[in-house]
């Protein structure tokens, strides 16, 4: 996925956080296990556990600065400012106007940070907290994708993750994380329909971003989406279905404890929302199957 000739982004979008070692001060094992309640059952426990917790690790220590376009295709950082400015453009234009739009918070940490939704490290990998509506992320996680996961990884596979994230945050504005039921997991549950719905939002993103002009430039955000940039980003939504992750770590497929989906079904969604590029053709609850 390549960014337009003569595309410009301006700095301050992507707040980059401390770098250094280990989870951020303050919260420890504790805080990381009221992320993991958070980010797996929705029940934010925050208020209960987490009173006690210094703010180490949230301030930013700095932002990423204004970016070409050639720097985003060669840069990850600036590829996150990047991406994360033609998502504002595409959600700003597409979501209903009752819904309110207002961009997340986009961050990038080495180490540890503190969130809305308690201490996170880096291991946690992307993710997306309703609380304080930021999408968090270490770019060193893509080469993880790569070396554990054994995705492909290219330009359109980081893409995708970060456009997955800010899908959630579509969903917190719409409702979705309010209305529905992520206590449990299960292959129908809605875990897994939650993801997938943000892995069809993902696609929309990636079958308009090269159509859509930058108000501020006039030039498309990226140019034309080849074969084998798309197949990098369906490589990158199979390598993080629950059924290969449980084939890499050695156990048993057991899709009675999936909370995003297999491979197949995330290539699926993201298919249908690359496609179809509608809010409605991404209701996965609505869908009979999967």
């Amino acid at each position: 996925m390549t960014f337009s000739e003569g595309g410009n982004f301006e700095g301050g979008r992507v707040r980059r956080h401390g770098r250094g070692g280990g989870v951020a001060a303050g919260g420890g094992v504790v805080g990381l296990i009221v992320l993991a309640i958070y980010l797996f059952t929705g029940q934010d426990l925050s208020g209960v556990v987490g009173s006690g917790q210094q703010g180490g690790g949230s301030e930013p220590t700095g932002v990423v600065e204004e970016c070409s376009a050639e720097q985003a295709n060669a840069d990850p950082l600036c590829r996150f400012s990047a991406t994360v400015q033609s998502l504002d453009a595409f959600w700003a234009a597409t979501l209903p106007a009752e819904a309110a739009f207002t961009p997340p918070t986009a961050n990038e940490f080495s180490g540890g940070i503190a969130t809305g939704c308690g201490q996170a490290s880096s291991s946690t990998g992307p993710f997306y907290c309703p609380p304080d509506q930021g999408i968090y992320l270490d770019v060193s996680f893509f080469e993880l994708l790569q070396s554990q996961f054994g995705a492909q990884g290219g330009p359109l596979a980081e893409e995708y993750i970060y456009a997955h994230e800010y899908g959630h945050h579509i969903q917190n504005l719409t409702g979705v994380f309010d209305s529905a039921d992520r206590s449990g997991g299960g292959a129908e549950s809605d875990s897994v329909r939650t993801e997938l719905q943000a892995d069809c939002y993902a696609g929309m993103w990636v079958g308009d971003a090269a159509t859509r002009p930058d108000p501020d430039t006039g030039v498309t955000f990226l140019e034309p989406i080849t074969a084998d940039q798309l197949a990098q980003a369906l490589d990158a939504a199979a390598s993080v279905g629950d059924d290969h992750i449980q084939e890499q770590s050695g156990g048993g497929v057991n899709p009675d404890t999936w909370t995003h989906g297999s491979s197949e079904q995330r290539q699926k969604w993201f298919t249908i929302g690359y496609e179809q590029g509608t809010l409605a053709a991404c209701d996965t609850f609505a869908a009979t199957d999967l």
